[in-house]
């Protein structure tokens, strides 16, 4: 299944293959303050809709992680990485999807302010 999402005002637009079934919270300062869940997926599985150069990035800690966000209206709906097992990935920020209620999802506690 295909999902859309986006940012508040729409620069950001994308889709995103998968069903997402549990999301991660973690506890780090970044996804802390901006109250992120977090489902993971190959990124292969994200599509943009509009243009790359939308994206604003940050960057922080090791520097392994973009966090994408929307310079118009603030919100950050996905960032790209590098798994553990060297693929790249997507994290999703499912509050910016359509049709997902979060409260449906299994939430996963995740430590990152520890690493």
């Amino acid at each position: 299944m295909a999902h859309v999402g986006s940012c508040h005002c729409g620069r950001i637009a994308f889709e995103v293959d998968g069903e997402p079934t549990g999301v991660i919270e973690c506890n780090c300062s970044l996804c802390r303050r901006r109250g992120y869940l977090l489902w993971f997926v190959p990124r292969d599985h994200l599509r943009l809709s509009t243009p790359e150069s939308n994206l604003s990035t940050y960057r922080f800690n090791s520097h392994r992680i973009a966090h994408h966000f929307c310079a118009t209206c603030g919100c950050a709906p996905f960032g790209e990485g590098t798994g553990a097992d060297g693929k790249a990935m997507a994290s999703v920020n499912v509050r910016c999807l359509d049709g997902v209620d979060p409260s449906t999802l299994k939430i996963q506690p995740f430590d990152g302010r520890s690493r």
